[in-house]
């Protein structure tokens, strides 16, 4: 049997920390050994304790999430769920969270104190047992907080010979800030994301990645032509595919049933491309639970010129997705995060 999970549950609402720790000692696995009311008793705690696994709440007062967070990981990095509320700002900082380390995290349903915890009861459960077993991935560099400006005019209306598809799931949007800023705004190719998150989160993500490259990072509109040089995000609760008119290639978004529970879906993505003509595309799975993007990586095969890119193991917050996509013996070639832009452009 395994070893149970320690956790140390932290929130400045006493409601929240009960209701957390109750949820999560539901699972015979997980053991919630203490909990904190802010950062400053977080890090206490976590010293008294040795948990396996941090529940950490973004808004806090004292010290807030983030700041727990970073120092959490400057001393001695231990897995961690943000759990975050769904404003923008929450979402915001969210997205910081996870370059700074966080692996995954849950959003409230219904804002800071929220009565229907329970809707998102075995979310928790499951991304504490995946944090369990992911694998911390130390960060080159400390994120900012900078926006630079946006010029939108090198947006070209020319037909896209070529797609870039990158699927990814948990650790995904630090590994997306690993790869999208890396890409020249000269690449003659759109690019399309899917990466597993809930509503009201891939704005913020678009937002963030858009501040740090070069492309352009949107949230996909639905029946807009995809251009070169633009990242495109599913946003999250629905599939984004795409649709082929004349010699233009449309976003597609809409909310189909989840595949094999998600919405986005990695292989609705890679399914879409691999009917379109005359197109080459450039598919790359990333870390993330499960086998996502693997059925639509054979049809992207099957249809013709495809090269696959996976992540390596090496660089995986969890090696989930890659894996499964190696399985198929279809994969051209795996690499560590930090050289999948340039095996992309490679084919430029």
């Amino acid at each position: 049997m395994e070893n149970n999970i320690r956790v140390l549950v932290v929130d400045d609402s006493a409601f929240m920390r009960k209701v957390i720790s109750d949820l999560l000692n539901k699972h015979p696995r997980i053991h919630v050994i203490a909990t904190a009311r802010n950062g400053e008793d977080a890090l206490t705690k976590r010293k008294l304790n040795s948990p396996d696994v941090i529940t950490l709440d973004v808004e806090m007062p004292i010290m807030d999430g983030l700041e727990t967070l970073k120092i959490l990981m400057k001393e001695n990095p231990i897995p961690v769920v943000m759990v975050s509320s769904t404003t923008k700002e929450g979402a915001r900082n969210t997205l910081f969270a996870m370059e700074f380390g966080a692996i995954d995290f849950v959003a409230k349903p219904s804002g800071a104190i929220s009565l229907d915890i329970e809707k998102i009861e075995q979310q928790i459960i499951d991304k504490v047992i995946q944090a369990a077993k992911a694998k911390l991935v130390r960060s080159e560099h400390e994120a900012t907080y900078v926006v630079q400006s946006k010029k939108d005019n090198r947006i070209k209306k020319v037909r896209a010979k070529k797609i870039v598809a990158i699927g990814t799931s948990t650790g995904g949007p630090r590994a997306l800030k690993d790869v999208i800023p890396k890409i020249p705004s000269s690449i003659k190719a759109p690019i399309l994301i899917v990466q597993h998150m809930p509503p009201g989160f891939t704005l913020s993500l678009a937002e963030r990645l858009n501040s740090l490259s070069e492309v352009i990072v949107k949230e996909a509109n639905h029946g807009e032509v995809l251009q070169n040089g633009t990242a495109y995000i599913a946003p999250g609760g629905y599939h984004l595919s795409v649709q082929q008119k004349g010699n233009a290639f449309l976003a597609n978004v809409d909310k189909q049933e989840p595949r094999r529970g998600h919405r986005p879906s990695v292989d609705i993505l890679f399914e879409s491309i691999a009917t379109l003509k005359d197109v080459e595309s450039i598919a790359v799975i990333m870390t993330g639970m499960g086998a996502d993007g693997t059925e639509g990586l054979i049809k992207l095969k099957e249809s013709g010129s495809c090269y696959a890119i996976a992540e390596s193991e090496e660089s995986c917050v969890v090696f989930g997705m890659p894996k499964a996509a190696l399985r198929t013996k279809l994969v051209d070639e795996m690499v560590h995060i930090q050289q999948i832009s340039e095996r992309i452009m490679n084919h430029f």
